[in-house]
């Protein structure tokens, strides 16, 4: 997930139900959401722009996980990337800023941002994606859309 703004909607919520670990990929805006992300699951959290105060400030910039063979490396802005992923052997790299959710795969390395689940920006549907990751190291993403009112 990214881009919360210190918003975590309630539609969010049921959606986290039988995850493994949850990835916030910047712009928390409240640590009180990860606070509360923390009762269903495990949470790595990367800080964004606007993560300037308090426990979100101290939050790292990047981070990498490893799931099942898979090395997965968060960063907020995919602007801000400053290594070859495919070099480094990342399976994935996630990330958000833009609040529009996004899939491609360049070099044999899935690139994926989940869209905001916070504050609707502009027009744009307010999703949260999965990763799935396989026993042998593949990963495939899905995006969820979060089916909330376009003016809310």
């Amino acid at each position: 997930m990214s881009d919360t703004h210190g918003l975590l909607r309630p539609e969010v919520l049921p959606k986290l139900e039988g995850v493994e670990a949850i990835l916030h990929l910047g712009d928390v805006g409240d640590a009180k959401i990860l606070e509360t992300l923390r009762e269903f699951a495990p949470v790595t959290a990367v800080r964004g722009n606007v993560d300037t105060k308090g426990a979100c400030a101290r939050l790292p910039e990047t981070e990498v996980v490893l799931f099942d063979g898979a090395y997965v490396y968060l960063l907020h802005d995919i602007g801000t990337l400053h290594l070859d992923p495919a070099a480094a052997k990342f399976a994935a790299v996630l990330y958000g800023h833009s609040h529009k959710a996004e899939i491609r795969r360049h070099k044999g390395v899935l690139y994926f941002n989940p869209g905001s689940c916070g504050p609707r920006r502009f027009n744009l549907a307010v999703t949260m994606g999965y990763l799935h990751v396989g026993e042998d190291g593949t990963v495939e993403p899905e995006i969820v859309n979060l089916e909330v009112p376009l003016h809310s």
